[in-house]
């Protein structure tokens, strides 16, 4: 006889929601305080594009590939005690940052860079703690509305360089540092695992393997490397794009990036309530046909100022409900006590998914006819494969193993 499940109280689901959310936002600008300036880095430190690139490249990938172990551990100690872990970890290394900055050391930078890169990690702690809180029908929702914590990106963007030259390099990191502290006893103080979260028995590894194993963990990898992927090299690139192709000046570059971001993160929340209503499926093949079409488009350089803007944000609007139905089908797809695992996996490849593309653009930038047209061309032949896989796929990837039962669900 199965015992009965716990009743949840909406108004304590929707506090740790927003909680959760907030130390996902918070914790992006910490992982993402080292991009915003690179200028600055550069001449301080004499820096060549090459060393620019490593440095800001490092947080991201510990981040990506931390989500992985992170994902998993969220599954056995709850997101009460990782999220405060995770938050509290960042502290000393964003204080290093500054000390690094000060004494313009580029081998102390690029260290304290790989340790700031589990400010990252944030991510995977967040989606199997919400998806606890939720039911399986409000699941895309909750996700959805925990991903628009990625907006530290855009935080990142614009508050850091903008805080750098009104208080100081220094007094910056000091403040984002107290910001994470605060944030992380606010969380251990404050939040809590939901009553219904299943505690896994199995040690970390075999669940990260038969994580491993699943069809649908490879399946929405590379969905999500290719929507999440997307926002986040748009996101790293999008500055130099503008200022290659229409001669913007680095401020307002960067403040449109900064609007790209935030249509993202508008967008995801929208995905995963839709997909929660229509299934995942339409909402991702929605996402990823505009996706194809509008790298074209861009590929096309519009010149005027509304076309550019209104194809752009499109771009952001379609990989935001992207990543939000991706996610969505994340929670509806993976076993119960293993979607941290899952999720720490997929959210990886996202991160990873993000890393390439701007190298990509880079490499086959034609500067003589001053076009990125061969890898925006790519961008969508990709968008184009990852289209006909989700409409190969069942909504939610076939078995569902939950509670030691399997469970087929073709919605």
């Amino acid at each position: 006889m199965s015992s009965p499940q716990p009743v949840i109280d909406p108004r304590r689901a929707a506090y740790n929601l927003g909680l959760a959310t907030l130390a996902s936002a918070v914790g992006f600008w910490g992982w993402m305080v080292i991009s915003p300036l690179g200028a600055r880095y550069s001449q301080d430190m004499d820096l060549g594009a090459g060393a620019v690139s490593v440095l800001v490249a490092m947080p991201i990938l510990v981040g990506s590939l931390g989500r992985i172990v992170v994902g998993a551990l969220t599954d056995k100690f709850g997101g009460r005690v990782m999220f405060t872990a995770v938050l509290g970890a960042t502290v000393v290394p964003e204080v290093l940052v500054a000390v690094a900055g000060g004494v313009r050391s580029f081998t102390m930078l690029l260290i304290v860079a790989f340790f700031l890169g589990i400010a990252g990690t944030v991510f995977a702690v967040g989606i199997p703690f919400v998806s606890a809180w939720y039911s399986a029908s409000r699941r895309g929702f909750a996700t959805g509305v925990f991903g628009m914590g990625m907006g530290g990106t855009a935080i990142a963007a614009f508050l850091t360089p903008r805080l750098v030259s009104a208080i100081g390099y220094l007094p910056t990191h000091f403040l984002l540092a107290a910001l994470l502290a605060a944030t992380a006893v606010v969380v251990w103080l404050t939040l809590r695992d939901s009553p219904a979260r299943q505690v896994p028995t199995d040690p970390v590894v075999p669940k990260l393997l038969r994580a491993a194993r699943l069809p649908v963990t490879w399946q929405l990898c590379f969905l999500y490397a290719v929507v999440f992927g997307g926002f986040v090299s748009f996101c790293a690139y999008l500055p130099t794009y503008l200022l290659d192709i229409y001669g913007m000046d680095p401020t307002a570059a960067g403040t449109r990036t900064a609007g790209f971001a935030l249509a993202a993160v508008i967008a995801r929340p929208l995905g995963g309530t839709l997909a929660d209503r229509t299934g995942s499926k339409p909402v991702v093949a929605v996402s990823l046909l505009a996706v194809t079409v509008l790298a074209l488009v861009v590929m096309m350089q519009p010149r005027t100022e509304v076309a550019t803007g209104a194809t752009f944000l499109a771009m952001a609007a379609a990989l935001g409900l992207g990543a939000g139905g991706v996610f969505a089908w994340v929670g509806s797809a993976a076993p119960a006590d293993n979607v941290g695992s899952v999720s720490g996996i997929v959210s990886a490849a996202g991160g990873l998914g993000g890393y390439f593309p701007p190298m990509v653009m880079g490499a086959t930038y034609d500067p003589v006819s001053n076009s990125y047209g061969i890898g925006l061309l790519l961008l969508a032949i990709t968008a184009a494969i990852a289209l006909v896989v989700t409409l190969l796929l069942r909504d939610r990837v076939g078995a569902v193993v939950r509670s030691g039962s399997v469970q087929l669900d073709d919605r």
